[in-house]
């Protein structure tokens, strides 16, 4: 298979890694890749951003499979340009990376779905955002809606972090990921993330990893796209896997699937 993955960072550097590595790979393009990944495939100098240069791309390299690795070119569409083109690719069409994209649609479409989740509320300006911070009693988590590169979240202890979390995304520090914000319930316990590669409604169990956002010794800092990260996840047995399987991820790729946006890949 001719594949061309689109990317830079280590998440593409990892794939990269594993499709040059397979028997079904006959060749390898990577869009823009960087230095390292130039050792296991072609790199073509075209930016993850420029959707009209890969599509062009694509299309004179015409592979048998489009892999595409960062968040931002799924949310804008990059998958329906190239699946208009005729060219396959792997990776969730604009309205199923909403999941992604865009935390108040997630929260409302588990919300539909009957998904256990914290509580929220969807804030578009300082006064209810205010409110809603009030009511949580000050203790709550503050997050971009959008795509902020990992950082858009602050978990905060007090109504005035809080309030000061919303009003610099709100003023801009994230451009338009923070237009819209939302206030979360804050809940403790150790984090863990699952993967599952999904093909409309069915699902099959890829792995796990427990990730380390925040900053600094002792867990100090800001949160960060993540400070370390080990896989497996030492927290998620068998018992906790099957339940999240059940009652997340299956529910939630129906639902999609249901509403006539069925997500297709790893989520």
């Amino acid at each position: 298979m001719k594949i061309l993955l689109i990317g830079s960072g280590g998440r593409e550097h990892a794939l990269a890694w594993a499709i040059s590595g397979s028997a079904l790979t006959e060749s390898l393009v990577i869009a823009p890749g960087s230095d390292a990944m130039a050792t296991l495939g072609r790199c073509a100098g075209v930016a993850a951003d420029d959707l009209d240069g890969l599509l062009a791309l694509a299309e004179a390299e015409r592979p048998d499979l489009v892999v595409v690795g960062p968040e931002a070119p799924l949310v804008a569409g990059l998958v329906d340009r190239l699946e208009a083109a005729g060219i396959p690719a792997f990776g969730p069409s604009a309205a199923a990376a909403q999941l992604e994209g865009s935390k108040a649609f997630a929260r409302e479409a588990c919300a539909r779905f009957g998904i256990h989740q914290p509580g929220f509320t969807v804030c578009t300006d300082i006064g209810s955002a205010r409110a809603a911070i009030a009511a949580s009693g000050g203790a709550c988590v503050i997050k971009a809606d959008g795509l902020a590169a990992g950082k858009g979240v602050v978990v905060a202890d007090t109504a005035a972090e809080a309030e000061d979390a919303a009003a610099e995304m709100l003023d801009g520090r994230f451009g338009d990921a923070g237009a819209t914000l939302l206030v979360e319930e804050r809940i403790t316990g150790p984090e863990a993330s699952l993967f599952a590669l999904v093909d409309g409604a069915d699902v099959l169990f890829m792995g796990s990893a427990q990730d380390h956002k925040r900053a600094y010794d002792g867990d100090k800092g800001p949160n960060t796209g993540g400070m370390g990260a080990v896989s497996p996840s030492p927290r998620l047995t068998d018992a906790l896997q099957q339940q999240v399987m059940d009652e997340i991820v299956r529910p939630l790729a129906r639902g999609m699937a249901d509403e006539g946006t069925p997500y297709r890949g790893i989520l």
